[in-house]
């Protein structure tokens, strides 16, 4: 070291070289300073790697795991070496075959050299009597399944994980239990507990539009929560009815040939401003089936010129195409017609077609009834069918005797309500008819019927007829249900209600007739004969 020069300004040591504020130790200790970079792994100020751009320790990792190794001749850390070594000595285990440590006293691997655990001795089952194994409660598996509390607990289980269940949960716990079984109930609940725990809001409203599931139907969960919630006042029904009939009537749509799709599409949007307009004007508005059926007629209109006439193009379309439409349904031309008039006068508005092909063309009927009756004979063999046999299913037997003798209709039918039995009186009441309907005996005997039949089904829906899929709700039975009660015995139930109206105009007097159904004097004259059966004139009078 040179000559003094000054006192180094960090440590007060001297300097030796001219120029320089630093001894030599705090000069050393500053280059190394500047060499030295925080680390990314660490990040503690160390000299990094160029190859890994981390400190040396930073730098040794294992290679199968990445972890940390500490010494430096090593490429694996301590579990990943304790790993190889365990997978260099297994070997394939004599009983299960599988690799694993073989044990030395038992000469297999763990899991086979350990002891089973051993199994609990069955029990008599304290609900139905039988030795078998225990499930809970002191019951056996099948009577926990069906325990009547089952409900309750997964009920009390779900609100002690929320903390604070809604104020409507265990009413709707109760709601369940009461319509519908312990194992269906507890799957709802399960489902409405995952709904629950969710961040998003939990009041009524909220949690029926969330467990509402996409497709044609909305879920067990969802029909279950807008019976309760609709019951309760807690939230508004749901528009499922209305998103059905959108399917249909857009798989209606889209079944017409691509050129002539967006005049369908077209009619279909001005028939539901029509039913909306109609609405507001208070008239008679068109139903969901009548809409659906016209744009039926429009999609078969539709395939029928593509494939037959080889048309795509509304315009071209002429009389005698809609001609040959017509002639494939001879019996449905008078409604097909109807449609076609109204489609093309509306594509007429709309610059679609310039001439209305449906112009001149007519569907002559007759203006009387031309249905299909029942003879004598077929009554007679339906009535004692419904009366005196067991083979008939209480709906069957109620539909058919209601329909055959006192003129109900399936949708009368369907709509009872236990309500409109009157028991002293030995009635029913019908909505669109003036008085209650006595029952005969018959009449009588078949409403028990169905009462009973009712009662083993545990329901709470007033219907008189429940079926399966209605017992857990207080809709009515479906129109496709009611439909095909009757295919037993293979008569429809229009046929029955028809056979009974002519026979009672063609006896009675129709005033009487109008008044006692509910009808008004022009619907029941269709029914009135041209001619009198030669068996109810008195002798010596023909005609």
């Amino acid at each position: 070291m040179g000559k003094r020069q000054r006192d180094c300004v960090t440590c007060g040591a001297p300097v030796g070289y001219l120029n320089r504020e630093h001894c030599c130790l705090c000069w050393r200790r500053l280059k190394e300073q500047e060499a030295k970079a925080s680390c990314p792994g660490c990040g503690k100020q160390r000299i990094l790697e160029s190859e890994t751009g981390k400190c040396v320790l930073c730098s040794r990792v294992c290679l199968q795991c990445g972890h940390p190794v500490r010494k430096a001749d090593e490429t694996a850390c301590r579990d990943c070496r304790r790993k190889t070594r365990q997978e260099a000595a297994k070997q394939d285990c004599p009983r299960c075959g599988r690799p694993g440590l073989l044990r030395e006293t038992t000469g297999w691997c763990g899991p086979c050299s350990r002891p089973r655990p051993s199994k609990q001795p069955p029990r008599i089952c304290r609900a139905c009597g039988q030795l078998r194994k225990h499930g809970g409660l002191g019951l056996c598996s099948a009577c926990v399944q069906k325990h009547p509390d089952r409900a309750f607990i997964r009920g009390a289980g779900i609100a002690a994980r929320l903390g604070d269940p809604p104020v409507w949960f265990e009413g709707f716990v109760t709601y369940l239990a009461a319509r519908h079984g312990p194992a269906r109930a507890c799957t709802m609940l399960t489902e409405l507990g995952r709904i629950l725990e969710d961040p998003n809001p939990n009041h009524p409203q909220a949690v029926l539009d969330r467990s509402r599931r996409p497709g044609r139907s909305m879920g067990s969960l969802a029909r279950a929560l807008e019976g309760f919630f609709t019951s309760q006042g807690l939230a508004l029904p749901t528009d499922q009815a209305e998103r059905l009939a959108a399917g249909r009537r857009h798989r209606r749509v889209t079944a017409v040939p691509e050129p002539l799709r967006s005049a369908a599409a077209a009619f279909c949007d001005h028939l539901l401003r029509s039913r909306e307009r109609a609405l507001r004007a208070d008239t008679r508005p068109r139903t969901d089936v009548t809409i659906e059926a016209a744009l039926a007629t429009i999609r078969d209109l539709g395939q029928f010129l593509a494939a037959e006439r080889g048309k795509l193009d509304w315009a071209v379309v002429d009389v005698h195409d809609v001609e040959a439409f017509l002639a494939i349904l001879p019996k449905a031309r008078k409604r097909r017609l109807t449609v076609l008039r109204q489609f093309f006068a509306f594509a007429r508005r709309r610059r679609i077609v310039l001439v209305n092909p449906t112009t001149g063309l007519t569907a002559k009927q007759p203006s009387g009834f031309i249905g299909q009756t029942l003879g004598l004979d077929q009554q007679r063999a339906l009535f004692r069918r419904w009366t005196s046999s067991d083979d008939a299913h209480p709906h069957e037997a109620l539909l058919g005797i209601l329909g055959l003798i006192h003129g109900l209709s399936s949708l009368e039918v369907r709509n009872l309500k236990i309500d409109d039995v009157d028991h002293a009186y030995r009635a029913i009441h019908v909505a669109g008819r003036p008085r209650p309907i006595p029952l005969d005996p018959a009449s009588s005997d078949v409403v028990q019927r169905c009462l009973g039949h009712r009662r083993t089904q545990a329901t709470a829906n007033p219907h008189l007829m429940v079926t399966r899929g209605t017992k857990a709700g207080t809709r009515s039975a479906s129109g496709a249900y009611v439909s095909h009660v009757l295919d037993p015995c293979g008569v429809p139930p229009r046929i029955l209600r028809s056979t009974r109206l002519v026979d009672l105009v063609n006896t009675l007097d129709p005033k009487v007739v109008a008044a006692a159904f509910g009808m008004t004097a022009e619907s029941v004259m269709i029914y009135l004969a041209d001619q009198v059966d030669a068996g109810r004139l008195p002798p010596g009078n023909t005609r």
